[in-house]
C-alpha cells in the first residue's frame, strides 16, 4: 500500500508540473515574466527550507563551494526562468513543455565535451529522435512555425540555463543533498532577480487591474510548481529510486498538451500529436541508456531528468 501512495505522489507531482505551463498563461494576464519569477520564488523558498529542516536535510557549506552555488543559481533559476517565462509569453504551453522536456538529452552531449563523460549511441539516437519530434511540434500544419521564433529561442535559452546548472551541480551532488541544493539555488536566484523586479517591473504593475485568476495562478506556481511538487517528487526518488521515479517525468509534456487543448483551446493537429510521441520515444530511449552507466555517473544523470523547480 505504501508503494502505491508513493507512485501516486510521483504521478501527482508530474501532473501538477505539467499544469504549470498552462497556469503561467493566467499569471501572465496581469503580470510580466519578471514579476512572475520573483513571486514564484518568494512563495516557494519557505516551503523548501521548511521541508529541509523537518526532514533533517539542512547542511553546512563546505569551504570554497559557495561560489559554485552562486554560479549554479545564475544558470538556474535566473537564466532558466528568464528564458522559460519570457518564452512562455510568446509560444504555446505545449511547445514550451516539449522544448523543456529535451533538457535530459542535451546534458550528456555537453558533458561529453566538458567533463569527458561517456556518450553512448543511445544518447545520440535519443537526441536525434526527440529533436525531430520537437521540429514536428513547433511546425504548424502549413509548414510555418507554431509560435514566435523569439519565444522558441528563449525556450532554448532556458534549456541552456538548465544544462549549465546541471554541469555545475555534478560537482556538488557528491557532498550535498538535492533539497538543500534546490533551496539555496532558489534563494540565490531570488537575490539575482529582486533588483530587476524592484527597479523595472514593480513600478509598472497596475494593481487595480490585476485579475483574481492571476493571483491564484501565482500561488499555484509558487506553492505547487516550485514547492509541494518538488517535495512529492523527492519522496518518490527516496522510495522508488531515481531511475524509476524519473520515468514519470515524461508525463509533464503530455499533461501540458492535454490541459492546453481543453483549457486554453490550443489546436492539436495530427503532426503535433505525433511529434509529442516522437519526443517521448527519444526521451525514453535516452533514459534507458542511463541505467547502463557507471554508478558514480548514475546519481547526477538521474538528477538531470527531474522536472525544473
Amino acid at each position: 500500500m505504501k508503494k502505491i501512495w508513493v507512485i501516486v505522489s510521483v504521478i501527482l507531482a508530474n501532473v501538477f508540473w505539467g499544469i504549470t505551463f498552462v497556469i503561467f498563461k493566467y499569471a501572465n494576464e496581469s503580470f510580466d515574466p519578471v514579476a512572475i519569477i520573483f513571486t514564484r520564488l518568494l512563495i516557494s523558498i519557505p516551503f523548501l527550507f521548511a521541508f529541509a529542516f523537518i526532514t533533517g536535510r539542512m547542511m553546512r557549506f563546505r569551504k570554497g563551494d559557495f561560489k559554485w552555488f552562486l554560479l549554479m543559481s545564475l544558470f538556474e533559476p535566473f537564466i532558466y526562468f528568464f528564458g522559460e517565462s519570457f518564452g512562455l509569453s510568446m509560444v504555446s504551453s505545449t511547445v514550451a513543455a516539449i522544448i523543456i522536456s529535451t533538457i535530459p538529452l542535451f546534458v550528456p552531449i555537453v558533458a561529453f565535451f566538458i567533463l569527458n563523460e561517456r556518450l553512448s549511441v543511445t544518447n545520440i539516437a535519443g537526441l536525434l529522435i526527440s529533436f525531430a519530434g520537437v521540429i514536428m511540434v513547433v511546425m504548424a500544419s502549413e509548414g510555418r512555425l507554431a509560435g514566435n521564433i523569439r519565444g522558441i529561442m528563449l525556450m532554448f535559452l532556458a534549456v541552456f540555463g538548465a544544462v549549465g546548472y546541471t554541469i555545475i551541480a555534478k560537482r556538488l551532488l557528491d557532498h550535498y543533498n538535492g533539497i538543500f541544493i534546490t533551496a539555496w539555488q532558489s534563494t540565490l536566484g531570488f537575490l539575482f532577480i529582486t533588483p530587476i523586479f524592484l527597479t523595472l517591473e514593480l513600478p509598472t504593475i497596475d494593481f487595480a487591474a490585476v485579475k483574481a485568476s492571476s493571483i491564484w495562478a501565482l500561488l499555484y506556481l509558487g506553492v505547487f510548481g516550485s514547492g509541494i511538487c518538488f517535495i512529492l517528487f523527492t519522496t518518490g526518488i527516496r522510495e522508488l529510486g531515481a531511475s524509476k521515479a524519473n520515468v514519470y517525468a515524461n508525463l509533464v509534456p503530455v499533461v501540458a498538451a492535454i490541459v492546453s487543448f481543453f483549457v486554453l483551446k490550443e489546436a492539436m493537429p495530427a503532426m503535433k500529436i505525433i511529434g509529442i510521441m516522437v519526443v517521448l520515444s527519444g526521451l525514453l530511449l535516452s533514459q534507458r541508456s542511463s541505467t547502463m552507466q557507471r554508478t558514480n555517473a548514475r546519481k547526477w544523470r538521474n538528477w538531470i531528468s527531474m522536472p525544473r523547480v
